[in-house]
């Protein structure tokens, strides 16, 4: 039962140490959950996520260190008592046994009944509420083995709901869902969280463990690397530090929440220089993938305290500024068409299409060696009516229109066509100049 003023944790756990066969697992892992927030387990795999949950719910006795519940150690509790305090959802929900849908999920009421009783009605209005929630009533007589591995996961986490506990505990809750699924899945533990709740779980799915997750911590090599709000735990160096990847983060334009992009390590030998359109931090992904690449790469014009400007920055870029919120001034257009008249191709982000902006748009739509990242419906970002769209249509006319992912490989083969067509002009200009003709 948690502390009705609060100030015992709903969960603690106190230096831990878990090794199997003499591989460390977590290594003195200690962190706190406050009762009624939703904290999420973030980390690549083995980072130890799973051996955390299993320590927390009692099911795995550490080596060292101790974790309670409510100020209780769920090990030392009977098992139907320490079930009243903590429901869990494994990662794996594979059943052995045709036992329907309606019995599964009944089996979280297991902890209410009383040895020698029978489910009340109301622990049965309590199941059918909990398949509602979830789901899954429409599965409710057809056998367990009979149903996708997404449904089984809503019908384990159904019978989780059914348990009624105060403590929720999931293991990959979302990792055999459809996108749909997964965000009804959060939005239920969210609502959760919002009667009183306590919900931890590890989730692989960087971007929505952001944008639901009242915290996170994020794991590798089995420690805890980075403790509290998204925004504080998922940046750049700690998401590549725990992933050993390059990353980027930006605010998602829709959610306003983190969005984690890793960096493929792309060979890092392409040649020619690359001007980028930016603006609103949606270049930033972009340019970190075309410095790997190895491209020479010019950004702007941009806001001078704008996220893309600031990544230009880190990477050495060659950068044009404009004050913040001001519109393209004639030095910037200069600027501008300087750079975009020496590259070897030109890229537009999905920047926002505004006033402002139009005039280094129309540059770029200039360049013969044009590509422009697909920023989806036009009307999403268009802040300049009937200019906007004009200027939309005529980027998407004259380049290569393209998805984030298929950038790099785009731009190498613009610039080595622009190569191959500046080699040829320049044998045809040596031609005409022998004097042998």
């Amino acid at each position: 039962m948690t502390d009705p003023d609060n100030t015992t944790p709903a969960i603690a756990v106190d230096d831990v140490t878990v090794a199997f066969g003499g591989v460390s697992v977590l290594d003195g892992v200690s962190t706190t959950v406050q009762s009624g927030t939703f904290v999420g387990l973030v980390g690549p795999n083995g980072a130890g996520k799973t051996t955390l949950i299993r320590s927390i719910t009692g099911a795995l006795t550490p080596d060292a260190g101790a974790v309670e519940v409510a100020g209780e150690c769920l090990a030392d509790l009977p098992s139907r008592a320490a079930s009243r305090r903590v429901a869990t959802v494994p990662q794996s929900t594979a059943s052995t046994f045709a036992f329907d849908v309606r019995r599964i999920v009944a089996m979280g009421r297991t902890p209410h009944v009383d040895r020698l009783g029978s489910p009340t009605p109301a622990d049965h209005r309590t199941v059918e509420a909990a398949m509602d929630r979830a789901a899954v009533a429409d599965l409710a007589d057809r056998p367990v083995t009979e149903v996708s591995g997404g449904e089984r996961q809503r019908v384990f986490l159904a019978r989780a709901l059914a348990q009624d506990a105060p403590v929720l505990l999931l293991d990959e809750p979302t990792s055999d869902l459809d996108v749909n699924h997964q965000v009804q899945t959060l939005e239920i533990l969210s609502s959760l969280v919002d009667e009183g709740r306590t919900v931890v779980a590890a989730i692989h799915d960087l971007d929505l463990a952001a944008r639901y997750c009242d915290e996170l911590r994020l794991l590798a090599d089995g420690r805890i690397r980075a403790s509290g709000p998204p925004a504080s735990v998922l940046t750049d160096d700690t998401v590549a530090a725990a992933f050993d990847t390059r990353a980027t983060v930006v605010d998602h334009p829709v959610t306003g929440t983190a969005s984690v992009t890793a960096v493929a390590a792309d060979a890092g030998d392409a040649t020619g220089h690359v001007h980028v359109v930016a603006g609103g931090g949606v270049a930033t992904p972009l340019l970190h993938r075309l410095d790997t690449a190895g491209f020479d790469l010019s950004v702007g014009p941009v806001g001078a305290v704008d996220r893309d400007a600031e990544t230009a920055r880190a990477l050495g870029a060659d950068l044009v500024t404009v004050p913040p919120y001001a519109p393209v001034d004639d030095a910037a257009q200069t600027a501008t068409t300087e750079r975009v008249r020496r590259a070897d191709a030109t890229l537009v982000a999905p920047v926002a299409l505004a006033d402002g902006n139009l005039s280094a748009l129309r540059i770029a739509a200039a360049s013969p060696s044009l590509v422009v990242v697909d920023g989806g419906p036009v009307e999403a970002r268009n802040h300049a009516g009937a200019a906007g769209r004009r200027v939309d249509a005529a980027l998407r006319d004259r380049g290569d229109v393209v998805d984030a992912d298929s950038v790099v490989d785009t731009v190498r083969a613009v610039v080595a066509d622009t190569d191959a067509a500046a080699d040829a002009l320049t044998r045809d200009t040596l031609s005409e100049a022998d004097p042998r003709r």
